[in-house]
């Protein structure tokens, strides 16, 4: 269905939105904006929500709350009719609650896909297991030095702004920057017009059924309206999903590809000494300097890498260039992703030492910590991780702490640590190399742990990367990442 008749469908029958959160409430608004009838079901109880429920009221809103309002919200869309239903977009499509609605006519949708079926301008959406937050902001900086005053660039999505209220400013010529998950592209029908996927690693398992559905699900984003797909050559999976898309496929890969298996791939942005370029129909065009790049590590590269394949054609090459290496030396990066929250520097016997304490509490796979750790390689690093279990093997995360030979204790904390000592158990009896692995019962102990021991044995750094979620002591990463920030910055020096 087009934006048109979901909106036409929704003020027949009255839009049913299901969860009340960042993405739903700004919804509502743009639903009763319209005149159409809504009712929100949410399982919080209304003395736990956030937002003005009296003033939404007033507004005509009707309230579901509470742990049966999904069996409401059955009762409702059987005995009246299917509505046009807005899920959350943690909110399982194919649960049997809807699952038993759609079967009586209703009509499954969401603020994401709603907004891109509305919406006139550029899209460019981003998706990938780790550092699609990254690479989205990236594309969105770049887009904002390359255009001009009067162009409008948003910025949203997964990222944690709703688009929606920013539509009505959106037109044809301008450009929406659109992070997604999984999650929100389950049921996504339209592509937009240049998709990126950064990587593809096991995640959310603990929500997805299986691998294959978690594939199929970030693949959806390659789907019609597609024109460019910017894909990373090095991560098996992602090469793959190019025999998915009709679009044309420009590749990516943190390395230099001559004498190598891509070597005679047309379309790759790659590295040749310490410039990243493009190789495209046999010649190869300097995009920017490797070496300009603020914020450390291959994976970080690999973000600009993508970005930069995005863009490359939609604007003077030479536009691009000046912009990139602007943005370059000047980016620090996204909060929470290799953060460095403090050094602290103290004098022992005579010898001036400092530590280093890292914020990456976004990293919540194996995956991402080992990102993490090969984005350090000369420092000595006491690593705290631990957290919500996301039913993903730690195998990345064990084998990249033996391979960076300079880990000098594992600090583990939270509902996951015994798996994670069990992963380095199974480590240990496959010959690899493991550090001393402390148990902590809470995190706040844990992070002054870790401090203590990096000044027991030396270390230069102390890494917060769970290698997990937050949602076992937290309402999210930035709330575990602040709750770093807030003890490490404390922290009293140790002579």
């Amino acid at each position: 269905m087009t934006g048109d008749e979901i909106l036409a469908a929704a003020a027949q029958r009255g839009a049913s939105v299901l969860g009340f959160g960042i993405s739903n409430v700004p919804l509502t608004d743009f639903l009763l904006k319209r005149g159409i009838s809504v009712t929100v079901y949410d399982s919080k109880k209304r003395e736990e929500q956030t937002s003005d429920i009296d003033a939404y009221k007033a507004r005509g809103v009707r309230f579901i709350f509470g742990e049966d309002y999904l069996k409401k919200f059955v009762i409702a869309n059987t005995s009246h009719g299917g509505t046009v239903l807005f899920r959350t977009p943690g909110m399982h499509p194919d649960l049997p609650e809807i699952k038993e609605a759609l079967s009586h006519g209703a009509i499954l949708t969401s603020e994401m896909k709603l907004f891109y079926e509305l919406c006139p301008s550029y899209k460019i959406g981003i998706t990938g297991s780790d550092g699609k937050t990254t690479t989205a902001t990236l594309v969105y900086e770049l887009l904002r030095a390359i255009l001009p005053s009067e162009s409008t660039v948003a910025l949203g999505g997964n990222i944690g702004t709703p688009l929606l209220p920013r539509l009505d400013e959106l037109r044809a010529g301008d450009y929406a920057v659109t992070e997604l998950s999984s999650f929100q592209l389950m049921t996504f029908s339209r592509a937009p017009e240049t998709a990126i996927i950064v990587n593809i690693s096991p995640n959310h398992l603990n929500w997805h059924k299986d691998m294959d559905e978690y594939i199929e699900a970030k693949a959806k984003i390659l789907g019609p309206g597609c024109k460019r797909a910017v894909l990373n050559i090095g991560d098996e999976t992602t090469r793959a999903l190019a025999d998915k898309t009709d679009a044309e496929t420009f590749w990516f890969i943190g390395e230099e590809v001559t004498g190598g298996p891509y070597d005679g791939v047309d379309n790759i942005v790659c590295l040749a000494g310490d410039d990243i370029v493009l190789r495209r129909e046999g010649v190869e065009t300097f995009l920017l300097k490797r070496s300009a790049i603020k914020i450390p590590g291959r994976h970080n590269t690999e973000h600009y890498m993508a970005a930069l394949a995005a863009l490359y054609g939609l604007f003077p090459t030479k536009r691009i260039v000046a912009c990139a290496d602007m943005v370059a030396r000047s980016f620090g990066g996204v909060a929470h992703r290799l953060e460095l929250v403090r050094e602290e520097k103290s004098n022992v016997g005579g010898r001036e030492r400092s530590i280093r304490y890292y914020n990456s509490s976004i990293d919540s796979t194996p995956s991402r910590t080992a990102a993490a750790l090969s984005a350090l390689p000369d420092s000595k690093i006491v690593l705290i991780c631990g957290g919500y279990d996301k039913h993903v093997p730690y195998t990345p995360l064990t084998e990249a702490v033996a391979a960076h030979k300079s880990v000098v204790a594992v600090v583990l904390t939270g509902a996951s640590a015994q798996l994670i000592n069990d992963a380095f158990d199974e480590a240990k009896e496959r010959g690899l190399s493991v550090p001393e692995l402390i148990h902590e019962p809470d995190f706040d102990t844990a992070v002054r742990t870790a401090s203590a021991v990096a000044h027991e044995k030396g270390a230069d750094t102390v890494l917060l990367s769970p290698a997990c979620a937050s949602f076992d002591a937290f309402q999210n990463f930035e709330e575990r990442g602040q709750r770093f920030r807030d003890i490490v910055n404390n922290l009293l020096p140790l002579a």
